[in-house]
């Protein structure tokens, strides 16, 4: 998370995009600071709030991906992927997206497992 406070991004989001690549990437390749499973590939896409632990989080907007995705972690080496996938089928005008930027509504301590309630945005 670089813009917000916290970045969420989904497992089964990850799994997904792996799916469609040669060669899997890790997690680390987007630096978020959430990682939830249990739901449906893009699932956060349509969440406008959640709960973790009783703090209240509001997803802000999606995150726009930029050339950082496509570096290693683990070597440093930079390629084209997983940006020019994402690309493919994550594009909304001139951004690839994936994950949701959040704001946390309160203070309080989250931690590994702990359950996660959504609400969906409205929708017209």
């Amino acid at each position: 998370a670089d813009g917000f406070p916290l970045l969420l991004i989904s497992r089964a989001s990850l799994e997904d995009l792996n799916g469609r690549l040669d060669e899997p990437v890790s997690m680390e390749r987007f630096r978020p600071n959430l990682e939830v499973e249990g739901c449906e590939p893009f699932a956060e896409d349509s969440w406008s709030r959640l709960e973790i632990a009783g703090v209240g989080f509001r997803v802000a907007k999606p995150c726009a991906r930029c050339v950082i995705t496509t570096v290693d972690p683990a070597t440093g080496t930079l390629g084209r992927e997983p940006l020019r996938t994402l690309a493919s089928y994550r594009r909304e005008g001139s951004k690839v997206l994936f994950g949701q930027n959040l704001i946390h509504d309160g203070s309080g301590t989250i931690r590994l497992g702990d359950e996660v309630r959504t609400w969906e945005a409205d929708r017209p």
